[in-house]
């Protein structure tokens, strides 16, 4: 650059009083400060227009990062600029950019636009931007944009940031697409730190990578132009996904600072919460989550055609204890899941959920959650009878060691199988449940074993049959007559001896069917209780 080698500005710049505050401000590594000091009139997002006093050119600004002056001797240039208006179009596109860079309460005339840039830190805070375009931008460390005012997107598609993404508390609005953030193949090395955000658009993170963790704590995303407010499929998050609540009082940004990691404290017992909030569909099919998905307090806004989808994601922990979603569907199809936290109040109704394939180890209730609701919460996502949900939730029952309860779902499957067979089995199967409940109570078929041994014993001892050889003349015994003839594969000699006819014989044939039915359910129920199911 001519004539900047010794530091000096090259008179042709002709550069304004803001301008030149800027240049010695950078070579010193110092803050050039262009607030008034009237909080009304610095806001960059307020009604005032701001003169010619703060007024910088984007094109200096550019020309300091690209390929500004040496610093002061002992100090370390970076460009930290406060309060002012910059005017055309900053484009850094393909740069590398040096300087450590912050911007702070600024107003942009027009985009910002940095495809293929390098930076070592960016930090825009506060700033008005009309759009920022910044797909395969690359940081060594940080990209934070705290409290942003964005009004037609931002593209940060196929980005690399070397350690934090910081978008607490911005604002940003949709464009000609309809989405709002784009970042699509987003690598962050460490966290990404989207709390309070407020998107009008799609929220869009289609494989993206995340080292630590991904918090939209407190956020709201609304999206009335298209089918998803947040659309996130093969997401990637080293540790937790956080779509929860964030606490309002004592929180860091209630002073204005704006901490590198954003709000990570458990708000105390009575701080005010504002919840996540999402207006429209959520999509995270595919995605892998290190520790846990947290919905905790999560409020999803949906209508009758629009989904929060979790297909097929792995997680060792899914936090389930949002909000109850009043329209819309919940998909867990496929879903591999270890611990499965949730309450009951938080799960949608008939037709409002789907399972099929979830999978889960541990089923871990918060509050009351009794197992007639458990069973309402897998008939809720069965509008269509299909066994899976009934059989993973019974070998969950049994995992930890709830083998009464795990037999309950057992037989609640039975009857819901029922409700799909033809008239004749429909009629049989109802017979078994009110003599045995299928087998899955052993105890009903002793009982129903013990009433016919009594009744055929009263009927005997009216009726007793006549002998088969006449020449013999043993003791009878209506009692073990009737329980010869109940009880299968044991013989006690009585049929040797009796030869019932007529209605007796009908009786005794009647009784000899029951026994072995009863006799089969109690060992099928015997085997069950030995092998735990």
């Amino acid at each position: 650059m001519t004539g900047a080698r010794d530091g000096d500005a090259p008179a042709d710049l002709r550069l304004t009083s803001a301008e030149w505050s800027m240049w010695q401000a950078f070579r010193n590594g110092s803050t050039c400060d262009l607030h008034t000091g009237e909080a009304s009139r610095d806001d960059p997002n307020g009604q005032h227009l701001w003169g010619p006093e703060r007024r910088v050119r984007a094109r200096i600004l550019a020309l300091l990062l690209l390929d500004g002056p040496p610093a002061q001797p002992g100090r370390v240039s970076a460009l930290k600029l406060t309060g002012a208006y910059i005017t055309d179009t900053l484009d850094l596109a393909g740069g590398t950019i040096k300087p450590f860079v912050e911007l702070r309460d600024c107003r942009f005339e027009t985009e910002v636009v940095l495809p293929e840039s390098r930076f070592t830190t960016l930090r825009m805070v506060n700033c008005a931007i009309p759009r920022l375009e910044a797909a395969r931008l690359h940081t060594e460390g940080d990209l934070h944009l705290p409290r942003c005012v964005v009004h037609s997107g931002v593209r940060l598609t196929d980005a690399h940031i070397g350690t934090d993404l910081m978008l607490n508390q911005v604002v940003v609005h949709k464009d000609r697409q309809g989405r709002s953030i784009v970042a699509d193949g987003l690598t962050v090395g460490q966290d990404l730190q989207a709390e309070m955000l407020e998107s009008y658009g799609e929220l869009s993170l289609r494989g993206a990578t995340i080292g630590v963790s991904l918090s939209l704590r407190g956020s709201h995303l609304s999206n009335p132009f298209g089918r998803r407010a947040l659309n996130a499929p093969q997401l990637t998050v080293g540790r937790t996904l956080y779509l929860t609540a964030a606490g309002l009082a004592n929180s860091p940004f209630s002073s204005g600072a704006t901490p590198p990691y954003g709000i990570t404290h458990t708000p105390a017992r009575g701080t005010r919460m504002q919840r996540f909030e999402c207006e429209g569909g959520v999509r995270l099919d595919d995605g892998r989550f290190g520790d846990a998905v947290d919905l905790e307090h999560a409020r999803f806004i949906m209508e009758s055609d629009q989904e929060l989808s979790l297909r097929r994601i792995h997680t060792p922990e899914l936090r389930f204890l949002g909000e109850r979603p009043q329209r819309g569907r919940v998909i867990l199809s496929g879903a591999r899941v270890v611990n499965l936290v949730d309450k009951s109040a938080s799960w949608p109704g008939l037709g409002g959920l789907m399972m099929a394939g979830f999978s889960y180890e541990t089923l871990i209730p918060r509050g009351h959650f009794p197992l007639a609701l458990r069973l309402q919460w897998v008939a809720a996502a069965t509008p269509e009878y299909a066994p899976e949900p009934y059989e993973m939730l019974a070998a969950s029952l049994r995992a930890m060691g709830e083998d009464a309860d795990a037999r309950e779902v057992q037989l609640a499957k039975q009857r819901r199988r029922r409700e799909t067979l033809p008239l004749a089995a429909k009629a049989w199967g109802f017979l078994q449940d009110w003599t045995v409940a299928y087998g899955y109570r052993p105890g009903r078929a002793a009982l129903w074993m013990a009433v016919l041994w009594a009744i055929g014993t009263a009927y005997f001892s009216t009726y007793p049959p006549p002998l088969l050889k006449h020449d013999e003349m043993p003791h009878w015994n209506p009692y073990l007559y009737s329980l010869d003839l109940l009880l299968p594969l044991v013989d006690l000699h009585q049929g040797e001896v009796w030869a019932p006819a007529g209605i007796s014989q009908w009786v005794a044939a009647v009784m000899i069917l029951a026994g072995w039915v009863l006799a089969t359910t109690m060992a099928t129920g015997a085997s069950r209780l030995l092998q735990r199911q």
